[in-house]
């Protein structure tokens, strides 16, 4: 069109009567652009059909990955008052170092001979229970020859009740055969009487009888009575046995009463005993606590009571540990929409503060100044700020970490996803679309 419309203006122009005109026609510009254009568009083209890399950006701070390994506050077990410091602000420590000392500061603890005392109190404890168990030991001894006078006092008595019994018979026998001579004299008498009035017989006769019968009845009337004296003694021998049997029973369950009781304050004198071992024990602890030791190796990096002579409660925070051996990580946190994308051993690009770099987030392998992570652990539950924590770690195959690196420093990463083309992803920012979904490849692992 430029040239058509040049030789138009040429038969009617004369381009040595107009110098400007003939200098704009001796310019190249008019060639030079188009070729500008159409290589910028076919550099924009190629540029489009670069691949990029998808990521997900996030900030985050460094860690450890174990708990024991993060900077911890060390605390007074026990209340008191600062004697004397150790360390200072900066020093390393070895565990088992003591940090400072303390003193009591409680009236019930004053006492420098608490412990001998207190040990002296269960010293004699332990002799009462050693008492009480001889005691036991007598009244048991004092049961068993209890019980064998008993048995025997019994059977001396069940013997004299059984001599008594047949003493009994043969009196009662012996009565029966005076009744009987009584019965057979009166008889006699009464026929002699009848031969006398008949005076078949003499008088002599008849007081011969009559004696006979006198006889007879005194010997019945003394058997009756001796027969009568042999239940009485069989009756009193009935009630010894069973005043026997009584007094050795009261005198058993006295003793069993003293036994019981010993026990009892045996058990108690053992249950004092435990309290005042516990009580020892505890006081042994309480001293050793007056020295305040450092947990583990690492660094004394703040201290929160100063001076000597100042008052700490008990649990109340002294100083701050920060381990001299750690392995760091990376606490990053991550928008719920793009947790699903996120797996364990998932490679991870790390930026740190203090660390110049040149990040290319498409190309990280262009980039400058990053180190290498991987997903370490994914938290089961949202945080406080509405995004998922994840714990990155250093990549063991890649560069190391910093060996100046602190725990706390801020970082930035990028998770690394899916390549696609650059068209691709700017089709998809401009959609708002989420990235591809990072399909990781099996690894082959060995069993052992």
């Amino acid at each position: 069109m430029l040239n058509i419309s040049n030789s138009r203006v040429s038969k009617y122009i004369v381009p040595k009567k107009f110098s400007a005109l003939e200098n704009v026609e001796k310019k190249v510009s008019g060639k030079v652009l188009p070729r500008i254009i159409y290589t910028s568009l076919i550099l924009f083209i190629i540029i489009l059909l670069l691949p990029w890399t998808q990521n997900i950006r996030s900030n985050g701070t460094v860690t450890t990955l174990k708990p024991n390994e993060r900077p911890q506050s060390l605390n007074s077990v026990i209340g008191g008052q600062i004697e004397q410091w150790y360390v200072q602000e900066g020093d390393h420590v070895r565990a088992g170092d003591t940090i400072l000392k303390i003193k009591e500061v409680k009236d019930a603890y004053f006492d420098e001979k608490l412990l001998p005392r207190t040990q002296d109190q269960l010293d004699f404890k332990r002799e009462s229970i050693l008492a009480y168990t001889d005691k036991i030991k007598t009244l048991e001894e004092q049961l068993i020859v209890l019980r064998s006078q008993r048995d025997l006092k019994l059977s001396q008595t069940r013997i004299k009740y059984q001599q008594a019994g047949l003493k009994v018979q043969n009196d009662s026998i012996g009565y029966r055969a005076a009744l009987i001579n009584f019965e057979t004299a009166q008889f006699q008498y009464k026929r002699q009487d009848s031969l006398y009035r008949s005076g078949l017989k003499s008088l002599t006769d008849l007081e011969t009888k009559n004696l006979k019968l006198q006889a007879t009845q005194a010997y019945m009337v003394e058997a009756k009575n001796k027969w009568l004296n042999s239940q009485n003694e069989l009756i009193s021998l009935q009630l010894e046995l069973s005043n026997v049997q009584i007094k050795f029973e009261t005198d058993f369950n006295k003793i069993q009463s003293d036994k019981f009781s010993t026990m009892s304050n045996k058990l108690d004198t053992e249950t004092a005993v435990s309290k005042l071992e516990n009580q020892y024990s505890n006081y042994a602890y309480r001293n050793g606590l007056y020295f305040i030791t450092a947990p583990q190796n690492g660094y004394i990096t703040k201290t929160t009571s100063n001076g000597l002579g100042e008052t700490i409660k008990a649990g109340e925070e002294i100083l701050t540990i920060m381990p001299s051996n750690y392995n760091l990580a990376v606490e990053l946190y991550v928008e719920p929409i793009d947790l699903p994308l996120i797996k364990v051993n998932e490679k991870v690009r790390l930026q740190f503060d203090g660390w110049p770099a040149i990040v290319f987030s498409g190309w990280p392998s262009a980039s400058y100044g990053t180190y290498g992570g991987k997903v370490y652990a994914i938290d089961q539950y949202i945080s406080s700020n509405g995004k998922y924590r994840v714990l990155v770690s250093p990549d063991p195959d890649d560069n190391p970490w910093p060996e100046a690196l602190r725990f706390g420093s801020g970082s930035s990463s990028m998770m690394l996803l899916s390549d696609v083309p650059i068209w691709y992803e700017l089709w998809r920012k401009i959609n708002g679309f989420p990235p591809n979904f990072y399909h990781q490849q099996p690894t082959k692992t060995t069993k052992k």
